[in-house]
């Protein structure tokens, strides 16, 4: 069984991580969804975002949810997985992919990283481009799933004049 692990911030974790996440699901024998501690502001703490994305993903048997913090390599490494996998929106985001990528294998040469591409659908969206969009009031109920538009309500309850559910 070959295990992925699939790293970010995920703040918020977006429809475009979910189908990356889903199609692994059919490649991989687990998934493990890495949420990473953050140096930057994030609008949603490490637990709430470990709790998002196990919601998001409870129908998933194959997909696990954790937390971390510090290199990326040293838990890749504690999971005993040496797959890594990136999502790729478009061709701007595979030069720092790229480099990443490389400075990864250099310190964990045995792993190797798979990039996948989101649906067509989901290319443009990003977490950042969603939390700016929520803190005005506008709908993502197209770009996130329902348990992550609750809690951006909850983080804007000023912006919305109602819940888009």
């Amino acid at each position: 069984m070959i295990k992925v692990v699939y790293p970010g911030t995920f703040d918020p974790i977006t429809c475009g991580h979910e189908d990356v996440v889903r199609r692994a699901t059919g490649l991989f024998g687990e998934v493990i969804v890495a949420v990473a501690q953050s140096r930057a502001n994030t609008l949603f703490n490490l637990e709430e975002r470990v709790e998002m994305a196990r919601e998001v993903f409870a129908g998933c048997p194959n997909v696990r949810v954790e937390g971390f913090d510090g290199l990326l390599m040293n838990f890749v490494q504690s999971q005993n997985a040496h797959v890594v996998l990136r999502g790729l929106r478009a061709a701007s985001d595979f030069e720092y992919e790229f480099q990443l990528a490389g400075m990864n294998r250099n310190l964990y040469p045995e792993m190797e990283t798979l990039f996948l591409t989101p649906a067509e659908q989901y290319t443009f969206i990003s977490a950042t481009m969603v939390r700016e969009v929520a803190r005005f009031g506008g709908d993502v109920g197209k770009f996130v799933s329902p348990t992550v538009v609750t809690r951006l309500c909850q983080k804007y309850p000023l912006a919305f004049n109602t819940c888009y559910l």
